[in-house]
């Protein structure tokens, strides 16, 4: 149940995006292809070999950099909708949920969760109010306040990328030792760091480019 929830939140992070940003069929095309190449590695077990060299997970990062790199050149300031684009931030509110119940089944360590160290929770929480002030009220948010959520909402989601990275059972590892974040090496929590975060993270750079340009 656990991992159809999860697999859910990716398809809905998957076409949010790509209504939010004008439909564009190469980031369709694209993040099929990615998606599929990430389900045939990750259900292989091929990332939870964590003593090879390269770290095998450098493919993850790797990968989620060209889609995140080819996805933000392809799209146009006016193709964007905010409104699509902000809904994406609501999802970090299950998203929260499910780290917390990995975190019970031993599979990320508490600094993941809304107990310890990630404060993502708020960034959900909050995009859910102004999505919902957004659409009954019809007005438009303040350029100053849109600017400072979108920043925050960045160094939320960095800071814990950050500790997800740092607890992770790779030769970078500096926290969590006891309970380390194992749940990203499988399917399908591999897409968190593969796909579901780097178009968290595009959906703030795009609004921001928006508002800057």
């Amino acid at each position: 149940m656990l991992s159809f929830a999860f697999i859910l939140i990716t398809l809905l992070s998957l076409t949010l995006f790509y209504l939010g940003t004008g439909k564009d069929k190469r980031f369709l095309i694209l993040s099929a292809l990615w998606l599929t190449i990430v389900d045939i590695v990750s259900v292989g077990g091929y990332f939870t070999v964590t003593q090879a060299k390269p770290p095998r997970f450098l493919l993850i990062l790797f990968g989620a950099t060209i889609l995140s790199v080819i996805s933000y050149k392809i799209v146009r300031k006016n193709q964007l909708n905010s409104s699509l684009l902000l809904a994406i931030h609501t999802l970090r509110l299950p998203i929260e949920l499910i780290l917390y119940q990995l975190y019970i089944e031993k599979k990320v360590p508490v600094l993941m969760t809304f107990k310890g160290w990630n404060f993502d929770i708020f960034m959900g929480i909050s995009a859910i109010i102004l999505l919902l002030y957004l659409l009954l009220s019809k007005n438009r948010l303040p350029k100053n306040y849109i600017l400072t959520w979108n920043i925050l909402g960045q160094i939320f989601l960095l800071f814990i990328v950050a500790i997800a990275i740092l607890s992770s059972p790779l030769p970078v590892q500096k926290l969590a030792f006891d309970q380390p974040n194992i749940a990203v090496l499988h399917f399908p929590y591999v897409y968190l760091p593969a796909f579901v975060v780097p178009l968290v993270l595009l959906s703030h750079i795009l609004t921001l480019r928006n508002y800057r340009e």
